[in-house]
């Protein structure tokens, strides 16, 4: 049939009656040949002939039935997290099959008004779906309301899945397999789009459970805090036997959450910097305010290092809001290998002598111990770059300086305050505190599974201040990785082969930024592979601000998986890649003429035939795309292959490794990791120790 014009599967399935009839003359000529005229030799034969097409039409007339009926309703797709296959070579999707011009077809032909009967659910179960709501409140016959509305095997009119949608978007093709894609296509990147509670977190969950079975760096960062991602995760490591791997860092659990500093591992100094004030507005007036900001902020990160401390934003809030302690513990510091002999005494004296009258005004009100350490060694004419930063900071008017940084200190208050401060600007030694602490080195060197809950819900200033910083952090890591390799710094550490480490950002445009993008456009070279989850494009394009920058981003990502959307544009995304192809179209003419010759015996003559029109159409339109059912999607895969695909329900009735809750997993967390009490006895541990930056 396939091979045919038009394939007319919209139609009654008239196979079965050639199949009986053959079916028929079969059992016929093996029962009684002599009806036939056959001897007993033939008939065999004639019978297993008949049989045969008798069984070939069947099978055909069956393929209609079906076909028909997932019109209406597609067969149930549900697998246990045990069941989802693992590749080493290929990455599963769901099952689904390759989308072409002969699916198209079959799409435009279910949208005919003379074939609705196929598609539609009938009148028996239209009549039950209003009797479900009329009844569910009488006496009586609540009892059938509910039985109607129970799906259930021995239920003909059971209620379609809740799922919504078009089945016909995947029905029209019967055979679906499973959709794979190479792994190597992942390096470039996937982007994920799909409206509210549509799949898109199923999708996560098969990909996350794969890179955890197969043995990768997995790190999910989920600005809302989903807690069945979060069991999902965990029970997925304890299955591959990689518990002692996971982390959690939650900011809405920070009693149970590892800690972190977002800027407490750089390659470069300034990057420190750069991590806070990009938080910043940039717009306008801002630019400037913002570039003041990265001054002070890279002054005071300088002077922490040279003292030999980690920054972190505790201290960066503590020395820019008043910054004379740190100029005179890195003076005191710095002075004794430069100064010469007696500089403790001198400058004892000239602080002992000070008069605030003789200062000048910018200096009038500040620590006399800070004034006589920075006007001696101006005197002495001893110059530090870290020395003159804190020097040129100092002097600046304290009133001036306060309205310069003003846009900073919300921000970093916000950072700083509550429980939250203690996970991101961690006490190293603090040996009483169970709660690791973890660096993105350590997670890749050692093979970690990181699941990081922003609770973006609760405040989105400092999910997305953490959020960021985090990205500009597996950036700076990934830099140090694709030039020294995974082994630099340690003992016999040479350039070794780069690991390969998922990233997973669910709702990414609550996250994006400048810290992002060099993330999918460089650290790809260097085993980074990012999955970005997100709702619409406009998102996007209104978080990033530019909508030119916006398509920056969009380009880096070279496969697409697009589920259910509601705003056209975001469709046009995958529509607008797809080629135009041609569909055939029946017409049915009918027509008289009448004669002309009086003396003919025919007085008129009539016509009917079937034309087949070709029209080009799209191989998919963005309707298509908002009309597709919960769970499944539309995927762009190597190149340009588009495929349609349906998840699997999750089925989690039977895990045996699957938490029942957050306190279930907090607890096992607890007895599970190791502490920090003895960080410097245990060289093997992943908390990562205080080293030189």
């Amino acid at each position: 049939m396939s091979q045919l014009p038009v394939e007319a599967l919209l139609r009654p399935p008239v196979e079965f009656y050639s199949a009986f009839v053959a079916g028929a003359a079969a059992v016929i000529a093996v029962a009684a040949p002599w009806a036939l005229m056959m001897t007993p030799s033939i008939a065999w034969v004639a019978a297993a002939m008949l049989g045969a097409l008798a069984v070939h039409r069947a099978r055909q007339g069956w393929r209609i039935v079906r076909y028909h009926r997932h019109l209406r309703q597609l067969p149930e797709f549900s697998m246990s997290a045990k069941q989802i296959p693992v590749s080493r070579r290929k990455l599963y999707l769901g099952r689904g099959f390759r989308w072409t011009q002969k699916h198209t077809q079959r799409l435009r032909d279910t949208i005919r008004p003379e074939v609705q009967h196929y598609v539609d659910p009938g009148p028996l179960y239209r009549w039950a779906r209003r009797k479900e709501v009329q009844w569910e409140s009488i006496p009586g016959l609540r009892g059938i309301a509910r039985a109607l509305g129970k799906r259930s095997w021995w239920n003909p009119l059971a209620p379609l899945p809740p799922v919504g949608g078009k089945p016909a978007l995947h029905a029209v093709e019967p055979d679906e397999e499973d959709a794979w894609t190479d792994l190597g296509e992942r390096v470039g990147h996937t982007l994920v789009l799909g409206a509210t509670r549509v799949g898109k977190t199923r999708l996560a969950e098969v990909l996350i459970t794969q890179d955890i079975r197969r043995g990768d760096v997995t790190i999910v960062i989920d600005p809302k805090g989903d807690a069945e991602l979060l069991k999902r995760m965990y029970a997925e490591a304890r299955r591959a036997g990689r518990e002692d791997q996971f982390y959690m860092c939650h900011l809405g659990y920070p009693d149970h959450s590892a800690r972190y500093n977002a800027v407490g591992s750089f390659s470069r100094i300034t990057e420190v910097a750069t991590r806070v004030s990009n938080q910043l507005p940039s717009e306008g007036n801002s630019a400037a305010f913002k570039e003041f900001a990265w001054r002070f902020v890279n002054i005071v990160s300088q002077a922490i290092v040279a003292l030999g401390r980690r920054p972190d934003y505790q201290q960066i809030l503590r020395h820019i809001t008043y910054i004379e302690p740190l100029l005179i513990e890195y003076y005191e510091h710095w002075l004794p290998s430069v100064a010469p002999e007696g500089w403790k005494e001198e400058v004892g004296r000239r602080e002992a002598n000070t008069n605030e009258r003789q200062l000048p005004r910018n200096l009038q009100g500040r620590d006399k111990r800070a004034v006589a350490l920075m006007l001696y060694a101006k005197e002495q004419g001893l110059f530090d770059p870290v020395a003159d930063g804190l020097r040129s900071a100092f002097e600046y008017d304290k009133t001036y300086f306060d309205k310069i940084v003003a846009s900073l200190l919300p921000l970093m208050e916000k950072l700083t305050t509550g429980k939250t401060a203690e996970l991101i600007a961690p006490d190293y030694l603090d040996t009483d505190d169970p709660r690791p602490i973890f660096s993105w080195r350590e997670i890749i060197r050692t093979g970690g599974i990181v699941y990081v809950g922003l609770d973006a819900l609760s405040d989105a200033d400092v999910a997305a201040a953490v959020g960021n910083s985090m990205f500009a952090d597996l950036c700076s890591v990934a830099g140090q990785l694709y030039k020294h390799g995974q082994d630099d710094g340690l003992p016999d550490g040479g350039r070794s082969g780069l690991p390969t480490v998922n990233v997973h950002a669910d709702e990414f445009n609550e996250l994006i930024g400048d810290e992002f993008i060099p993330l999918l456009n460089k650290a790809g070279g260097a085993g980074f592979q990012v999955t970005a989850y997100t709702q619409t494009w406009s998102d996007v394009e209104a978080r990033i601000g530019s909508k030119p920058k916006a398509g920056q981003v969009a380009g880096n990502f070279n496969t697409l998986v697009m589920l259910r959307v509601k705003e056209y544009e975001t469709a046009e995304m995958l529509t607008e890649q797809l080629p135009q192809v041609e569909i055939n179209t029946l017409m049915q003419v009918s027509g008289t003429n009448d004669s002309a010759d009086p003396e003919s015996d025919q007085h008129f003559s009539s016509r009917n035939e079937d034309r087949i029109t070709v029209t080009e159409v799209p191989l998919l339109t963005p309707s298509d795309i908002v009309t597709l059912p919960k769970g499944q999607a539309f995927a762009l895969i190597e190149g340009g292959q588009l495929w349609k695909i349906r998840m699997p329900l999750p089925d989690s009735k039977a895990d045996p490794v699957m938490p029942g809750s957050l306190a279930d997993i907090a607890e096992r967390m607890q007895r599970d990791y190791t502490t920090a009490e003895h960080w410097w006895q245990d060289t093997a541990m992943p908390v990562a120790p205080q080293e030189p930056a």
